[in-house]
């Protein structure tokens, strides 16, 4: 039996209280795994910025990346070991580049999604350019944002076409509000989309992996609050088509690692912000739903570190505009975009490695979640972000709501695999 030495990198930038959790679950999980006449032992670490040679070996099976969709060396290294090494990236650093949201509203709409109407305004300003004036003097076209706002219908959100975290997102209700956003916007090219309200409901559903969590989000209240503890509040029904939706999405672009929002309105559910390079992976905003982000994380990374999962470098969207093109009623064919999906992740090999080889998870779980080191992580996270005055009650709020988790899931586990 050969011996094999399995390594996950963690490429962080400011994360301070999932990377605690991760290594600490990571080290109480203690694997040692014989895997297709091989016995595994696992090490994790995380990855330095340095000059690097580009024939220079590279250790990792596996890096969780934190910096690609920000940070230029980081990502050039990455591209680099996908390229030279064959390591596995999530997530897909060439998709992260090339697509933002005005590129996933493209594609979904492809595939027949209700994206709901959006439109792309050129910049209100530019950097100076030595071509840039010739070129807008001859071919800019005049257009006038009063006939826009018609025709598109207020309300609507103006909003950059890349970006995440709630930068620049206006709501428009009339001409006024119009021009003022589109006068702040600056350089920033911007989507216009047509607004859903009222709406059922706001959800996001985070994928990890096969790995789906639906969370019912509150956009208008403090950050810390917007993921609400609601569970089981979907319809069966409901949950499974945001399921494949999340599920499409993510594998169409190559991202194991997203979360999808949509809203609910007379029975449709419209997606509206699914590209998300680096999803909220903190205590202070996941919160109650903190352990089950660090138990995907876990899961989905060693999985694809010790069956040496192959990293798709060709994103390869045909067999998706395949199914598209096809003359199917709505649901019926995002269920054939998920089935797709579910190959591509490997789900049931996925599920059979979770049963076989991380079903003491759970256990281990539940207790570090209700352990004096996670208590300090928070309070670490807490301290970084909050003033003086509000570190210890926010602190308090944290810990209690990843208690809440621990009684109403952690002690029960998680069923058939994940």
């Amino acid at each position: 039996m050969a011996q094999r030495i399995v390594n996950i990198g963690l490429s962080l930038g400011a994360d301070i209280c999932w990377p605690i959790a991760y290594e600490s679950l990571f080290e109480a999980l203690d694997l040692d795994i014989r895997l297709g006449g091989d016995r595994l032992n696992f090490h994790c670490e995380r990855v330095t910025i340095e000059p690097f040679d580009l024939r220079q070996p590279v250790k990792y099976d596996v890096v969780i990346d934190r910096l690609t969709h920000w940070y230029s060396i980081s990502r050039e290294w990455i591209k680099k070991a996908i390229l030279l090494n064959d390591l596995y990236v999530y997530n897909n650093p060439w998709s992260i580049q090339a697509n933002e949201k005005h590129t996933s509203y493209a594609a979904m709409m492809r595939l027949g999604l209700p994206v709901p109407d959006t439109w792309m305004l050129p910049a209100k300003a530019y950097a100076h350019a030595d071509d840039l004036e010739p070129t807008l003097r001859q071919y800019a076209k005049m257009f006038s944002l009063k006939e826009i706002g018609e025709k598109m219908g207020y309300p609507f959100f103006m909003k950059p076409y890349h970006g995440g975290g709630w930068r620049g997102v206006t709501r428009i209700n009339d001409l006024a509000d119009f021009q003022r956003a589109y006068d702040a916007s600056g350089t920033d090219l911007m989507n216009i989309q047509k607004a859903v309200v009222p709406y059922d409901w706001f959800v996001r559903c985070v994928g990890l992996g096969p790995q789906l969590r639906k969370v019912n989000y509150d956009p208008s209240a403090p950050l810390h609050d917007r993921y609400t503890m609601d569970i089981d509040f979907l319809s069966p029904e409901d949950a499974s088509l945001l399921e494949d939706t999340t599920l499409t999405i993510n594998a169409f672009f190559g991202w194991d690692f997203n979360s999808c929002e949509a809203l609910a309105k007379g029975g449709t559910w419209y997606p509206i912000d699914f590209a998300n390079a680096c999803p909220d992976s903190q205590v202070t905003s996941l919160h109650y739903h903190f352990p089950w982000l660090i138990k995907a994380n876990l899961r989905w990374s060693i999985f694809a570190a010790a069956t040496e999962r192959p990293m798709r470098r060709n994103l390869d969207w045909e067999p998706f505009y395949k199914v598209a093109d096809r003359d199917l009623p709505p649901r019926e064919r995002l269920s054939e975009y998920a089935k797709i999906a579910h190959e591509r992740f490997e789900t049931e090999k996925f599920r059979d490695f979770c049963r076989s080889h991380l079903g003491h998870l759970d256990e281990l779980a539940y207790e570090f979640f209700g352990s004096d080191k996670l208590r300090d992580a928070i309070r670490q996270k807490v301290t970084a972000l909050f003033p003086a005055h509000e570190i210890d009650e926010f602190t308090e709020l944290f810990w209690s709501r990843v208690q809440l988790w621990r009684e109403q899931e952690g002690a029960r586990g998680d069923e058939n695999g994940f």
